[in-house]
């Protein structure tokens, strides 16, 4: 299994190959301003997505791993010891 930091390195690499495959089409093929700017920004928000759902995944886990903290809190100790005096 590969880690949260890796699995972003792995998107951000593949992202970065994508981005120079557009900008070796446009240097070859005339294309709209417009559309290159539409298509970038598109992308970047997928990489984004991709992202945060990598950060989703890791803090779920980490929390199911975790497991629930089932010793009271310090306060809450002291407020049923006072209830039982």
């Amino acid at each position: 299994m590969i880690t949260t930091e890796e699995a972003k390195d792995l998107i951000n690499d593949l992202f970065e190959e994508e981005a120079l495959v557009i900008g070796g089409l446009v240097a070859v093929h005339e294309m709209d301003d417009g559309l290159v700017w539409r298509l970038m920004k598109n992308l970047d928000v997928i990489r984004g997505k991709a992202l945060r759902r990598i950060e989703d995944r890791t803090s779920k886990s980490e929390t199911a791993e975790r497991g629930p903290n089932l010793k009271p809190h310090p306060a809450i100790e002291d407020f049923l010891q006072n209830l039982r005096r």
